[in-house]
């Protein structure tokens, strides 16, 4: 056994001295089977929330209604879900009730995916009813049970099997196939923020272009924001060459092969209810991409950039260039380091000093002034030095 199960084990030994069951389950078991990072566990046990509650002396109730109750433990933190089964689902998105129980493989039977379903025990023991392992092995995603009802629970579920096919590279079960093809209208019931997270995942995952072809063959997209008429630039998406790619980079390309431009961008990523720290951050390397496309960069265009956006609107210009030539990148990094400023707080004059030289009132001409001198001392037309700034402002005012 490996951490993080290592530094949990004495909480499923707490909860189970104190006459409960406990286990590791979901993503955490599945992912070690896989041999892949794991940056936290979730356990499940037989223990009501109240009797977690007794059982631990820092609790937090952060999902109680659905039996999940986080543990402050040891200097961690830790998601301890009550065994349950769960009532018919309203909206095609949550379960009317949720009715707590003892049996491990009742909880295990309401999951989504048989990789999924899968627990572990304290001694490394696994709990297997479905046969996750094998769906596991033979890198196949199968739904628990009949899968559509699995989908019809939660509609969420069709893009979390398209979106863990893009991160494992597994494929989907012919049958579980069939399911998404007929029931992918009831996407459109689940709410959008959901529906953004998985899209996101799916964007930076290692078998993209195979799942974002499996969203356009079965019509998912037709029930994500803004891809409504997207079968043929998603379809264009997939002839370009692509790895390692950021969720940025991801939507920013997409954009691109979407033809949206200008203010349409910021209301298009509005519709997936994304922050408006991001939607600033893609415009920024759209913006400059849209200028790489036609020219190469300029010093003033790295200063304003900057360094990180530099290098994702240089992987999309290789991109859709069909290029892949990471020395062009370090060299644009190298000629950015060597700029004489980084910002404008960088300059050695402040408006005061243009105030004192002019011996004018502030006004429109002392931002625009500024914004010469800063552009002239990137660009390397005047050293940033005090006198040698005044020297040049005064020749321009002559002229």
């Amino acid at each position: 056994m490996i951490e993080p199960f290592l530094s949990a084990l004495p909480v499923l030994k707490k909860l189970e001295d104190s006459g409960y069951e406990a286990y590791f389950v979901g993503g955490s078991v599945r992912d070690f089977l896989l041999q892949k990072p794991i940056s936290d566990v979730d356990i499940a046990t037989s223990a009501t929330p109240e009797e977690v509650k007794q059982v631990f002396s820092k609790t937090v109730d952060v999902g109680i209604e659905h039996g999940t109750i986080l543990v402050l433990f040891r200097n961690n933190s830790y998601e301890i879900t009550t065994f349950r089964t769960e009532s018919e689902y309203e909206d095609y998105r949550r379960p009317k009730d949720v009715s707590f129980i003892r049996n491990l493989i009742d909880d295990l039977k309401r999951r989504d995916f048989t990789m999924n379903a899968i627990a572990m025990d304290r001694s490394g023991n696994l709990i297997d009813p479905f046969d996750g392992q094998k769906s596991i092995q033979e890198k196949i995603i199968k739904t628990v049970g009949i899968a559509e009802e699995r989908f019809q629970e939660d509609a969420l579920r069709m893009m979390r099997a398209v979106r863990f096919m893009s991160q494992l590279s597994f494929s989907i079960e012919l049958q579980t196939m069939a399911v998404l093809n007929k029931l992918a209208p009831l996407l459109g019931k689940i709410a959008v923020e959901r529906k953004r997270t998985e899209f996101e995942k799916l964007l930076i995952g290692p078998n993209c272009k195979e799942a974002i072809e499996l969203m356009v063959e079965t019509g998912l997209y037709l029930y994500l924001p803004g891809l409504t008429n997207g079968r043929e630039p998603l379809n264009n998406l997939l002839h370009f060459n692509w790895h390692n790619l950021s969720k940025f980079e991801m939507w920013a390309i997409l954009l691109y092969c979407l033809n949206i431009e200008g203010k349409e961008i910021e209301q298009f990523l509005r519709n997936w209810r994304m922050a408006i720290k991001d939607i600033r951050g893609i415009q920024q390397i759209i913006i400059f991409l849209k200028l790489r496309l036609n020219k190469d960069w300029e010093p003033y265009e790295l200063y304003l950039a900057k360094r990180e956006t530099i290098v994702s609107v240089e992987k999309l210009y290789q991109v859709l260039n069909g290029i892949n030539e990471v020395h062009i990148i370090n060299q644009l990094l190298k000629l950015y380091d060597n700029l004489p400023i980084k910002d404008k707080g960088d300059l050695v004059v402040t408006g005061n000093d243009l105030l004192g030289w002019y011996n004018q009132k502030a006004g429109p001409w002392l931002k625009d002034s500024l914004l010469a001198i800063e552009r002239a001392v990137v660009e390397g037309k005047i050293l940033n030095e005090k006198n040698k700034i005044k020297e040049w402002l005064m020749e321009c005012n002559q002229k």
